[in-house]
C-alpha cells in the first residue's frame, strides 16, 4: 500500500516564510516532518520584543530570555519572556474593554471598563516575579512533551494596577466560594472561536491576597500586546499560566475551576513520586500551585574567560513563593564546597532578590560557576533535575556557567 506524502499545512509555510523574509520556491511540496534548513541561520522578529530573545515557537508564540540578559533589577518590556497557549487578539479597542465578573459564588454580575477600574479602585504598584511552569523543561531525562525551555521563561516586572480582592468584593462573595477561574480573548490556534485557549485559576484565598493584581501595565507602560495587553492577571509564587492575560472575564467558583488547561495533565505534576519515564493517570495528577524556590546566575554570560590573577564578580536574581530568600551560595569545585553570596532585599514579597560574588579560582582550568538559593521556608535548591514528571514541571536544579581561566 503506497501511503500518501503529507505536506506542510499552509498556515506553517506562511509562518516559516515570514521569518525567513524571502519566498520559499517549491515550498508547497515541503514534507510536513521537514523544516527549511535555512531557519537555522533566520531569526523571527516578534513585535515588541528583542530580536535576541530565544524563540521557541511561533504559533503559538513562545520565547524566552537568555539568562545575561536578566541582570537588571526589573525586565526591561522587550526582553521579559512570552507564554501563549493561542493567538493574541488581532484588534485591542483598550477604551471600550470591559471585565465581566460572576459565577456561581459571586453574589452578583457586574461588568467595568478598564476606567472604571482606574477611577473606582485604588492603584497599586508591585514588583512581581513570573515563571512558566515549564521553565527548564529542556533537562528532563526522558524528554518531556511541551516548549523545551531552557532557564530563560521568567522575570521580573513592577505591575500596576488594582488589587483583584478589592474588585471581587465590590462584587461579593460567597461562603461556598473556593476558586476564580479567568477567560481571555486570545483565540485558540484552531482558529475555532468556540474553543477557549486557556481558562486556569488560583484557590480563593489566593485570589483575595493583597498582592494579586487585575494589571494593565508593565515597567510603566502599558502591557506589551504579547504579554496580554490592556488587561491581565498577576499572581505572584504561582505558575505563570494563572495570570491570564487579554483578561475579559472571572468567575468566582465553588468548586476547583475546570477551564481549559486545568485538568488532565496540564500544569499538573504526580501526587506521589514516580520513576522516570512513568505513566501516570490523570486522577493521580496534583495541581500545581506554588514555585519552588530558584536562582539564575546573569552576569556573566557562560562561556566567560579571565585572567589566572584575577577575581570575577557574577551576579544574578533569586526567587521564591515564600516570604523571601534567606540565602544564595556559589560553588566552583561542583557542589563539594559552598560559599556565601551577598543577598539583596526584596521590593516586596514575590519580587526577586539580586545576590552578588567575587570569586577567586585556584588555577587555569575550565571551572564552572554554580549557584543554589534557600528560601524562608529552608527550601533549597537540588543540584541536580529534582523529581521527574510527565510533564516537565518545576526544574529548579542549581544554574551553572561555565569559566576559562587562563594563566
Amino acid at each position: 500500500m503506497v501511503r500518501r506524502r503529507k505536506f506542510i499545512k499552509k498556515s506553517v509555510l506562511t509562518s516559516i516564510t515570514a521569518a525567513i523574509g524571502i519566498p520559499i520556491v517549491y515550498g508547497r511540496f515541503l514534507r510536513g516532518e521537514i523544516l527549511p534548513i535555512g531557519l537555522e541561520n533566520s531569526q523571527i522578529t516578534l513585535p515588541g520584543k528583542s530580536a535576541e530573545l530565544i524563540v521557541l515557537n511561533d504559533r503559538p508564540i513562545n520565547a524566552e530570555t537568555p539568562p545575561h540578559l536578566l541582570n537588571d533589577k526589573l525586565t526591561p518590556n522587550d526582553l521579559f519572556f512570552v507564554r501563549n497557549n493561542g493567538l493574541p487578539p488581532s484588534r485591542v479597542d483598550a477604551e471600550n474593554w470591559t471585565l465581566t465578573i460572576g459565577g456561581e459564588s459571586a453574589r452578583a454580575e457586574k461588568t467595568f471598563s478598564i476606567a472604571e477600574l482606574k477611577s473606582k479602585f485604588k492603584t497599586y504598584s508591585l514588583d512581581i516575579t513570573l515563571e512558566c511552569g515549564g521553565n527548564g523543561r529542556s533537562e528532563f531525562n526522558p524528554p518531556a512533551k511541551g516548549n523545551q525551555w531552557s532557564t530563560g521563561a521568567v522575570g521580573c516586572a513592577k505591575w500596576t494596577g488594582v488589587r483583584l480582592s478589592d474588585v471581587l468584593m465590590e462584587v461579593g462573595v460567597k461562603e461556598d466560594a473556593m476558586y476564580i477561574g479567568y477567560y481571555g480573548a486570545d483565540l485558540h490556534v484552531s482558529g475555532d472561536k468556540t474553543k477557549n485557549t486557556i481558562s486556569r485559576g488560583v484557590p480563593i484565598k489566593k485570589a483575595l491576597s493583597n498582592d494579586s493584581l487585575i494589571a494593565w501595565q508593565m515597567n510603566g507602560e502599558d502591557l506589551p500586546a504579547l504579554n496580554g495587553y490592556p488587561l491581565r492577571l498577576v499572581f505572584g509564587g504561582y505558575p505563570a499560566s494563572c495570570s491570564g492575560k487579554w483578561l475579559n472575564k472571572i468567575v468566582i467558583r465553588n468548586k476547583v475551576h475546570d477551564g481549559a488547561k486545568m485538568g488532565g495533565q496540564s500544569y499538573r505534576v504526580p501526587c506521589k513520586t514516580v520513576a522516570p519515564g512513568e505513566k501516570v493517570k490523570d486522577e493521580d495528577m496534583c495541581i500545581i500551585e506554588e514555585m519552588p524556590v530558584k536562582s539564575l546566575i546573569t552576569y556573566p554570560k557562560t562561556g566567560a574567560t579571565i585572567k589566572a590573577n584575577q577575581k570575577m564578580p557574577i551576579s544574578g536574581k533569586a526567587w521564591t513563593a515564600a516570604k523571601k530568600i534567606n540565602k544564595v551560595e556559589y560553588s566552583i569545585d561542583f557542589g563539594m564546597n559552598w560559599k556565601s553570596c551577598s543577598l539583596g532585599a526584596a521590593a516586596n514579597q514575590f519580587a526577586w532578590q539580586q545576590f552578588d560574588a567575587d570569586v577567586s579560582f585556584d588555577k587555569p582550568g575550565y571551572y564552572e560557576v554554580w549557584a543554589r538559593a534557600t528560601d524562608s521556608n529552608g527550601k533549597t535548591q537540588p543540584i541536580i533535575l529534582p523529581g521527574w514528571n510527565p510533564k516537565g514541571y518545576l526544574n529548579n536544579a542549581c544554574h551553572r556557567i561555565a569559566v576559562k581561566v587562563e594563566a
